[in-house]
């Protein structure tokens, strides 16, 4: 025997809410109905999906953590290192723009 989840009366009052808001004129209120169930089970394999999202995120966030929390000293050195090239970078072309300026300013703002 299958397992018959129930739905919630939150869920139901939404999908009703929604059914009406979008029935037609000379809509049956069997038809309307069967739209309701639809939207019902849409908005549960919403939930469904979203809770699947939710606990892998928390999954790999605590893996993360774990790996942190063993190998401290080996992280630190790696942001710095990222953080040097991009130093060294930023640095040289304000030189280069100012070596530029200079330049421009020599050739074309004769004393």
């Amino acid at each position: 025997m299958a397992k018959k989840q129930k739905v919630s009366a939150q869920v139901v009052t939404e999908a009703l809410q929604v059914a009406k808001a979008t029935q037609r004129p000379g809509q049956t209120k069997e038809q309307t109905k069967l739209i309701t169930q639809g939207i019902q089970k849409g908005i549960e394999e919403y939930k469904k999906r979203h809770k699947e999202k939710a606990r892998e995120l928390d999954k790999q966030k605590r893996k993360l953590q774990r790996a942190d929390n063993h190998t401290p000293q080996q992280m630190t050195p790696t942001v710095s290192n990222t953080q040097q090239p991009q130093s060294r970078l930023s640095w040289g072309l304000l030189l280069l723009s100012w070596i530029g300026f200079a330049i421009y300013a020599a050739i074309y703002n004769p004393f």
